[in-house]
Parts: structure tokens; C-alpha cells; sequence
């Protein structure tokens, strides 16, 4: 048997059960995973880093230099200081695209004959492996993009490579609905019958651009990085600028087990920038990127779809997240549930609720009758509760990400009454981090001047609590913000089973995520591979989700060959 048969061999049947698994679970939406949770669930003696040999793999990476043998490599560029204060003088390949983009395409015909399946379990090697490095990528994801050290490990360790076996498990069941062949035969009556023997085989579409977001680069970029490369595409990723480690991390992983698998390693590669380059621009309207990738702002997700016309365009954009306020059996543990959701990685989630809408005549509760004034009270008072010793607060807040976020949070209290102010964290470990609590602004939603304020996406450690009329005029507002701003996840509270099918008929209407009356250890803003769905791809939010059958199967074409006979 030749080395390349083996070696396909032996990632079948190493991976086959895990991708069995997979497409198993995304049929019954139930919890699992293989990826743990807990950082002492790895460690040397089972083939991955422990926490001290993780620190210490990324300690080694300062001030270093990663080639990754890339053609075309030009010049060595970087330039990452850490949320934290750390410069992480790390330099990485600069690209001649114009010599890169052809390498990347000469593998196409070796990785399309491998097939569907030995495609996945390529994909699954290259996981497994950066697996094993967990510890490692959550450094990395932690000094680029300011979350915490335990967010970091799980959502940018376990989640994230949940995140990317689902597209491949997606992936696998899209490309095997058309069987490889088919023998094909029409009667003709007393004459013979028409025979014919038909193939078909998926086919890339091409070159994939992903491109990179600051604050979940491998979270948001796992899924359309494996849903491509799964499909039969080369994966060009161009990773932000401030968050370029983990994303070139996970590329020199997956050339390493494309070699190792007999593939041309080009088939993955990297695509980092000068300062002020903005080659995002450049390479999204190539001819030969066929597909992109794109999470970020609404202004260029708007632009990609309009102008890079050439290239399937997948994009999860900004939307207004809004919470429905009506009445509540659990008032403590709707309190606490919110305030865990606006402090969250200092509410720099595409996930996290921005406006909390409650009537302004108040809500029902267990805890009898509360005013809006009440309502915005204990819920400042449950946030300052969560966040009141800096060593917790800083653990549960992380960073903020860049100076935009500190500046839209300085000019909050400039737009209303302020509920909760926001106070600096300081962290012995980090003394430089840039550490803030949320704050909370009241509008009164019927007023023009506060519609501008609470239409409108304010990234980062920020939310309106705003007075509306009664919950009716709270349904139409969030229609309305869905509608014309879109929504990553809708939250509602009540006791009523008039006002729940209210909500969740907006949110059908309007293609919307909804969370309903969440009170225990399950947030708004957190959302489970293989099970749930991340954005619907039917507001103005996103126009994908993650992950549906619609976010891969735009990937490939089938491509059919007919011979006569049998």
C-alpha cells in the first residue's frame, strides 16, 4: 500500500467515528462535544499541553518570527501589542499575491480527488491537532483579542474547534446527498432501454478569503475556514491586523497535516498586512476569490457584498440585541442572568444585548410589583454586585479591545441618565490592560433624541434601558429594530403565554434567534455548536448563520459526467 493510501487510511479510521458523531448530533441537536472544557483536561501524558507547557509555547513565540514556506512571501510583517500592554513583537509572512494565488490553486485537483470523506478527516487532523495546543491558542486569542484568560480557553479553544467540526459535519452531509454514481435507465417500450452510466463529483468553487475579526478570531473563523477547505477550496485568511497569532497559528497547523497527508500544504495560507494596508479590500475582488468570509462591521460587510460581485459573500455584520422586559416568576435570577450577559467579555460580543425595553408603568414579579425605575435599579445593583472585587471583575470582563470600545463607552453618559456608571478595573498582573465596568443608560424610548441613541449599535461595554409605553409598544419596537437594524439574539421575560407567542411570532416574522425567560447558568449571548444557531442569515445582522446547510452548500457545485451504456 502506498504511503498516501495509508495515511488516508489511518485518518479514516482515527476520525471517522468522531465525524459519525458529528453528523449525528447536528441531526438531534443534542449537547456534545470532543473538544473539553476544563483546563485539566489537557496535559502532556495524553499528547497535549498542559497550562504551564501552553504559557510557556506562546512565551516562546514573542518576538519571533513565523515562517510558514509560504511562495511568494515578499516580507515579514506585524506590529500586536496585547489588550494587556504586551507587545507581541511577532513578524509573519507578507504575500505577492499575485504568485501566492496561483500556488494556492495547484493543489485543486489532488484535493478534489480525495473526496468527501477523506477531505472531513483531513479537516478533523488538523483540529485534533490544534486541540492539543489549546492552552496555546488561548494565550494567543487572549493577548489579541482582551478576553479572558478563561474565555479565551474555551471560546477560543473548545468552542471555537466545536465550531469548525460542525461546518465540516454540514460540509459532509451536503457533498454525500448526490451519490458518487448511478447507473441510469429509461424504458422505451419494445425497444431497448436508454442506458447510461452517470458520475458526479463535488466541485470548490475556488479560492476562499477569510477574513478575520479582532475580538473571536478563531470562534467567528473556524466555520467558514473548514466549511470551505471541507468542500473542496483552498483557504486564503487574512486575519486582522490586531489579532493575526491565533488565525496564523491555526494555518501553520493545517499546512503541516496537509503535507503530512500526501496534500499541497498552499492549500491554506496566510495573508497578513502592513499598517494601513487594508489589502481586505484588494484581494476581495480578485477573479479568483470565489468565496469570503467576512465578520465585522456593517459599513465594509455591506461593501463586500455589493462589490466583490465575482465571490459567494458570507458575512455576520452589527445588529441592536434586544431584550423584552414584560414580567418575570424569578426576578433575582433575571437580574443575575442580565447582569452576567452586559458584563461578559465587557459586552464586546456580537451576541451581547444592547437595549433592555421595559414598560414604563413597570413589570410583574415574583417579588411583587416593580416601576421601570426599580427595574434599572436592581439590575445596576446586580451588575455592581457581579463586579464589585476587581480580581472577579477583571476575570469575567477581560480587556477592552481597541480604543473605539473606550471611546463609545466614555461617550455613553453624554446620551442619557445614567443608571450605572462604568469604573476602571485595575489587575495586578496586567497593570496597562484597559479594564472597564458596563454602563447602563436610561432613554425614555418615545423621544426622538434617544431613538438615535438606541437604534443604533453601540459596540462594547454599553446598554440603554429604555422606557416603553406598555409591551405592545415594546413588540413593535423590537420589530422595528430587527427589521431595519437586525438582531444576532433576541431575549424576552414574561409570565404570559399571550405576550411569549407575541415575541416569538416578531422573531419568526422577522428571522430572529429568541432566548426565552433565561434565569439560570445559560446566557443570551452564548450559543452551543452543533445545536444552536449563531445569527438566522435572515435580518440585517448576518446574512449566514452558523451553522445551517446554507452556509456550506453554496461552496460547491456538483459537477456531472455522463457516458453511454453501463
Amino acid at each position: 500500500m502506498a504511503a498516501a493510501e495509508s495515511t488516508a487510511h489511518d485518518l479514516i479510521a482515527q476520525h471517522r467515528p468522531t465525524l459519525d458523531q458529528a453528523l449525528e448530533t447536528i441531526r438531534t441537536r443534542a449537547y456534545w462535544s470532543p473538544h473539553p472544557e476544563h483546563p485539566k483536561a489537557y496535559g502532556s501524558e495524553g499528547g497535549s499541553l498542559s497550562m504551564a507547557e501552553g504559557k510557556a509555547a506562546f512565551d516562546a513565540l514573542l518576538g519571533t518570527r513565523v515562517d510558514l514556506g509560504q511562495p511568494g512571501t515578499d516580507d515579514f510583517v506585524g506590529g500586536e501589542v496585547s489588550p494587556y500592554g504586551i507587545e507581541l513583537g511577532i513578524t509573519y509572512p507578507h504575500a505577492d499575491v499575485d504568485v501566492l494565488l496561483p500556488a494556492m490553486r495547484a493543489g485543486l485537483r489532488a484535493w478534489r480527488e480525495a473526496g468527501v470523506e477523506l477531505r472531513a478527516v483531513v479537516c478533523l487532523e488538523i483540529l485534533a491537532r490544534i486541540s492539543a495546543r489549546t492552552h496555546e491558542f488561548a494565550h494567543a486569542v487572549m493577548h489579541t483579542s482582551g478576553q479572558a484568560f478563561m474565555m479565551a480557553f474555551q471560546a477560543g479553544g473548545p468552542h471555537a474547534q466545536d465550531r469548525g467540526l460542525e461546518a465540516v459535519a454540514y460540509a459532509y452531509a451536503e457533498q454525500v446527498r448526490t451519490p458518487d454514481a448511478a447507473q441510469w435507465s429509461k424504458p422505451q417500450g419494445k425497444r431497448d432501454p436508454l442506458l447510461l452510466t452517470k458520475e458526479f463529483t463535488p466541485v470548490g468553487r475556488g479560492i476562499a478569503l477569510l477574513i478575520g475579526c479582532n475580538t473571536f478570531p478563531t470562534w467567528n473563523g473556524y466555520p467558514g475556514l473548514f466549511a470551505s477547505l471541507a468542500t473542496g477550496n483552498p483557504v486564503l485568511v487574512k486575519p486582522h491586523p490586531r489579532a493575526v497569532l491565533p488565525l496564523a497559528l491555526t494555518v501553520q497547523v493545517a499546512r503541516e497535516v496537509l503535507a503530512e497527508a500526501g496534500f499541497d500544504p498552499n492549500l491554506v495560507a496566510l495573508a497578513a498586512e502592513r499598517p494601513g494596508e487594508g489589502i481586505a479590500k484588494t484581494l476581495a475582488v480578485r477573479p479568483e476569490i470565489r468565496i469570503i468570509d467576512y465578520t465585522g462591521s456593517t459599513a465594509f460587510g455591506d461593501w463586500l457584498e455589493t462589490h466583490a460581485r465575482q465571490a459567494q459573500v458570507y458575512t455576520e455584520k452589527a445588529g441592536v440585541n434586544t431584550v423584552v422586559i414584560d414580567s418575570t416568576d424569578d426576578y433575582k435570577g433575571m437580574l443575575a442572568n442580565l447582569a452576567f450577559s452586559l458584563s461578559l467579555y465587557s459586552g464586546q460580543m456580537c451576541t451581547t444585548p444592547q437595549n433592555l425595553l421595559v414598560p414604563r408603568d413597570g413589570i410583574t414579579t415574583d417579588a411583587g410589583p416593580k416601576s421601570y425605575d426599580e427595574v434599572v435599579t436592581d439590575l445596576a445593583a446586580a451588575v455592581a454586585g457581579l463586579l464589585g472585587d476587581d480580581a472577579r471583575a477583571a476575570a469575567l470582563l477581560g480587556a477592552l479591545v481597541n480604543p473605539d470600545v473606550k471611546a463609545r463607552l466614555e461617550a455613553a453618559p453624554g446620551l442619557g441618565e445614567v443608571a450605572l456608571p462604568s469604573r476602571e478595573v485595575a489587575t495586578a498582573e496586567f497593570p496597562d490592560a484597559v479594564v472597564r465596568t458596563p454602563v447602563i443608560v436610561k432613554l425614555d424610548g418615545t423621544k426622538p433624541d434617544a431613538e438615535a441613541a438606541y437604534m443604533s449599535e453601540c459596540f462594547g461595554p454599553v446598554s440603554f434601558a429604555v422606557a416603553v409605553d406598555s409591551t405592545g409598544d415594546a413588540l413593535e419596537l423590537l420589530r422595528r429594530t430587527v427589521r431595519e437594524k437586525g438582531a444576532m439574539t433576541v431575549g424576552a421575560y414574561t409570565t404570559s403565554d399571550e405576550v411569549a407567542e407575541a415575541v416569538e411570532e416578531v422573531c419568526l416574522e422577522e428571522c430572529a434567534q429568541l432566548s426565552l425567560n433565561l434565569t439560570g447558568g445559560v446566557y443570551v449571548n452564548q450559543t452551543a455548536a452543533f445545536s444552536d444557531f449563531h445569527g438566522s442569515g435572515g435580518n440585517p445582522a448576518a446574512n449566514a448563520a452558523l451553522c445551517d446547510g446554507a452556509f456550506v452548500a453554496n461552496r460547491f457545485r456538483v459537477v456531472e459526467v455522463r457516458r453511454d451504456g453501463v
